[in-house]
This record gives structure tokens, C-alpha cells and sequence, in this order.
């Protein structure tokens, strides 16, 4: 998947005219790139589309519109973007209750590296997390990862081919896992080259 460049962003003023359209467009698109596992926890898989999003709304939101800037912008977002033999995703505790997420937090500690896909026929991919930046203390987790999940060509050649792919984890206190079907499946296999 090509990483995103200058000339795929649109200008403040032109972004600002179209947004409203472009936002429903993300938030369609989305729905195809969310796996639930389990009923607290979501991956969220990026692809260009979604990163373009993430950028508009940064250079909105801080009024960036000199070339260094957004390059920068380009920079970090561009890391999301899968490169046809990997998946990269937002991985997300999502507990409403203050309190109860506290709780969890607490008890999850190591968690994103205990999350993975698995294509058919081969063994699970766990993820690498939190390449940016350590994301957890001693005390607890957060609420929020980034995660990739490299793939060999024989496994992305299986998926490619109908093989079912699913995603769980089996951190101690939080085992779950999902088969991935419907659009989500596609989407997902439309990363793969």
C-alpha cells in the first residue's frame, strides 16, 4: 500500500468545504476496519484512507499548512499505513466506566502483546506494539496501542485464497478470540499484495 504524499491532502480551505462528506465517507469505510474481541476490547486495522483522515484532521486542528509540517504529519501517520504484507491497527480497551476501566487497566498490563491474528493452516501472528513510544507502566496498561502484525508471503498468499483469518488474545486475564468475516475479512485481504 503506497504511503501518502503531499499531493493525496487537501488544502485547509478546500478540506474545510468538503469534510462533512469526507467524514461520512471515513466513518463507512471504518465499519469494514473494526474487529471486536471480546466486548471491552476493538482493533481498529489503518490503511491509507484512514491515515489520510488522521492527517486532515491533525493540519485542521492545528492550522498547519506549511510544507515542513506537514510533512512531519506525513511522517508519523505514514508508519500506519500497511505495506501489503503486514496489517497495522489502533488497539482499544474500551470500557465506558471510569472506574471499571481503571480496574482493567490494572489487571491487563502486557496485553497488546498478547494480541494477534491467525490466517488458517499457520500459527498465530502475535502483534508488535507500541513501536513509538512504551505505552504501560508497572501500575498499569493503556487504553490505547498501536500494533502491526507481519505476515509471510505464504500466509498472505492463504488469506488471499478464502483461508479464514481470525484475532484474539490470550493475555491471562482477558482470553478472547473472533473469526474475522463479511467486509471486515475483505477489507482486510484488499491490504495484502
Amino acid at each position: 500500500m503506497s504511503k501518502l504524499t503531499h499531493e493525496d491532502l487537501y488544502s485547509l480551505e478546500e478540506y474545510s468545504r468538503i469534510r462533512p462528506d469526507f467524514r461520512e465517507k471515513i466513518i463507512a469505510h471504518k465499519k469494514n476496519r473494526r474487529v471486536g474481541v471480546g466486548k471491552d476490547a476493538a482493533v481498529y486495522f489503518e490503511d491509507a484512507l484512514t491515515m489520510q483522515y488522521q492527517v486532515q484532521e491533525m493540519l485542521r486542528i492545528e492550522r498547519i499548512f506549511e510544507h515542513e509540517g506537514i510533512q512531519e504529519e506525513l511522517d508519523v501517520y505514514n508508519s500506519l499505513i500497511p505495506d501489503g504484507m503486514n496489517w497495522k491497527a489502533t488497539f482499544m480497551l474500551e470500557y465506558n466506566d471510569v472506574e471499571e476501566r481503571k480496574a482493567a487497566l490494572a489487571q491487563l498490563i502486557g496485553i497488546e502483546k498478547k494480541l494477534w491474528v491467525q490466517v488458517e493452516g499457520f500459527d498465530k501472528v502475535f502483534a508488535i506494539a507500541n513501536e513509538d513510544l512504551d505505552r504501560e507502566t508497572e501500575e498499569k496498561t493503556s487504553a490505547v496501542h498501536f500494533v502491526r502484525f507481519e505476515l509471510s508471503a505464504e500466509m498472505v498468499s492463504a488469506a488471499k485464497q478464502g483461508s479464514q483469518i481470525k484475532a484474539g488474545t490470550d493475555h491471562a486475564n482477558y482470553q478472547e478470540g473472533t473469526i474475522i468475516s463479511g467486509g471486515v475479512r475483505e477489507s482486510l485481504v484488499g491490504d495484502l499484495h
